[in-house]
This record gives C-alpha cells, structure tokens and sequence, in this order.
C-alpha cells in the first residue's frame, strides 16, 4: 500500500508494451465509486470478494502488467493464484520511506482511516511478514528512481524469459 505499484506498474507495461490493470481501478469502475467510498457503502468484505474475483480471472491474462492491491496479497487464495500463473514482484520499501508517503495515501486508504501512528506501523510490518515470503523477484525501492525501478524490473523480466526460453 503506498510503495508505487500503480506508477512503477505503468512504467513497465510502457517499457514492454503491455497493457497495465490496476485491480483498484477495475473495482472503482465496476461499482463506479472510489475505494473508501465502497469500503463506507458496501464494505471491506464485498470490496475483498470483487477484488478476489478479479485477480483470479486477470492472472490468467499473458502479457499483461497488474497491480494488485496491498490487502490483497493477504489473502491465501490471491497469493497462490498469483504466485503459480504470474511473476510476482515485491517492491520492498523501508518503514521509514513508507512512513514519508503517509501524508500522501492516507486519505485514498480506508484501513488507514481513525489509526494511530502505532496501528499503521503495526499494519505495515503485519503486511511486510507476509510479502517478504511470497515472491518471485524482491526490488528495493526505498531511495531510487522510479524509472530506474521500472528498468531493473525490465532487466529482471528479460532474464528470465532469457533462461526459461534456454530449458
């Protein structure tokens, strides 16, 4: 959540011309309401069940560059669906990084929404315990360039379809 899914995730897909799908995007189009106010209107619950329909249908898409939400990764089903059908990245950023974006996400976030300073690092290190064991490829992101990112990401991929291609 806040890391730059959606902005390094558009910069890839540039960079291999491939489309880009944010799940969060997708979701606010279907219901045609932001996040916080479907979280208000119909609730986390139903948000996570769209959420969950939608990466088990998009991860079976070749080619394609998705965002998957913070929350979303914490639900088993979302992990396995994405870590067997698709590279999985995980943009590692530092509490201390992360905790310089806060003034910018905590409005667009409703799990951040009446949280004390306490509760949101709770939350970020609760997050980070599950990402840091599920992936395929880990970027640390906290002090470098977006497109840099982007490029290493690139790298990332072309090497492995280098290797996979050479089995």
């Amino acid at each position: 959540m806040g890391a730059g899914k959606t902005t390094i995730g558009k910069l890839v897909a540039k960079k291999l011309y491939r489309d880009f799908i944010d799940i969060d995007e997708e979701i606010e189009k279907e219901y045609k309401m932001s996040i916080p106010e479907i979280f208000a209107e119909i609730g986390e619950q139903a948000f996570r069940e769209k959420e969950k329909e939608f990466i088990q249908n998009l991860c079976h898409y070749k080619l394609k560059i998705i965002s998957v939400g913070g929350g979303a990764f914490l639900q088993k089903e979302i992990r396995e669906v994405c870590l067997s059908s698709s590279i999985v990245f995980y943009l590692d950023i530092t509490w201390d990084a992360w905790k310089k974006r806060l003034g910018l996400i905590i409005d667009s976030r409703p799990v951040l929404q009446g949280k004390s300073m306490e509760e949101i690092e709770e939350l970020f290190y609760k997050r980070k315990e599950i990402y840091q064991n599920n992936f395929h490829s880990k970027i640390e992101i906290s002090n470098q360039d977006l497109d840099e990112l982007a490029e290493t990401i690139v790298e990332t991929l072309k090497l492995s379809w280098e290797l996979h291609d050479s089995k």
